[in-house]
């Protein structure tokens, strides 16, 4: 009866391989900007937007007075009077490009969202095709 024979690995063979790994990571980088989290106009009333009770962000009932803002939780996005389901996503080294299903009390719409990055705490939604009057900064509220 004859042995088989295992695949033979060389010593040379696993530089090769952490080479190729980490070639692909430089050659194809991923632009994955961290959204998660609760984000308001302004972080000088993020206390006055959210509440945070047994370790859960909220909205405060009075939020919209001052400004409001949107929870990030995975592909989940909640406003002051809508929850959203990211549906796609697309980011590249300075924008992200979102489609999200909404559903108010009311109905259900598709909203497309798109904001520029600014730094890891700082973005600037915009409408696409429409004046930079209409663009509204939010800030990540602190943890």
């Amino acid at each position: 009866m004859r042995k088989r024979r295992s695949p033979m690995r060389t010593k040379s063979t696993t530089p090769i391989l952490a080479l190729a790994a980490s070639l692909a990571a430089v050659v194809c980088p991923a632009y994955a900007f961290d959204l998660n989290g609760a984000w308001a106009t302004d972080t000088a009333v993020c206390d006055k937007v959210f509440v945070k009770k047994d370790n859960k962000v909220s909205f405060t009932p009075n939020s919209a007075e001052y400004g409001g803002g949107f929870i990030v939780e995975g592909n989940r996005l909640h406003g002051q009077m809508s929850s959203c389901s990211i549906k796609s996503r697309k980011d590249d080294a300075s924008s992200i490009h979102i489609l999200a299903a909404c559903a108010t009390d009311i109905m259900m719409s598709s909203v497309q969202l798109s904001a520029k990055i600014i730094d890891d705490n700082t973005i600037l939604r915009y409408f696409p095709g429409m004046s930079d009057d209409l663009a509204m900064r939010y800030a990540r509220c602190p943890r």
